[in-house]
């Protein structure tokens, strides 16, 4: 029968290098874990392009809007 090892124990034969992995990913699996809050969108910003309307399309906006992202 195989001798049973703790956690701890495997965590302690690793290197350095990936004890920080593990413990990157068990703080990423908490995190996961978490409940996410239920906010509702925010539209603030709607119409405020409004008075670009007869100069544009929506189309052209978009486009302008991924020039300038990159």
């Amino acid at each position: 029968m195989e001798k049973q090892v703790s956690y701890q124990q495997k965590f302690d034969e690793l290197p350095e290098y990936l004890r920080k992995n593990v413990e990157l990913y068990i703080d990423f699996l908490l995190e996961k874990q978490k409940p996410k809050r239920n906010t509702k969108l925010k539209q603030s910003w709607a119409g405020s392009l409004k008075q670009y309307k007869s100069e544009y399309t929506s189309v052209e906006l978009q486009k302008l809007a991924l020039k300038l992202r990159s």
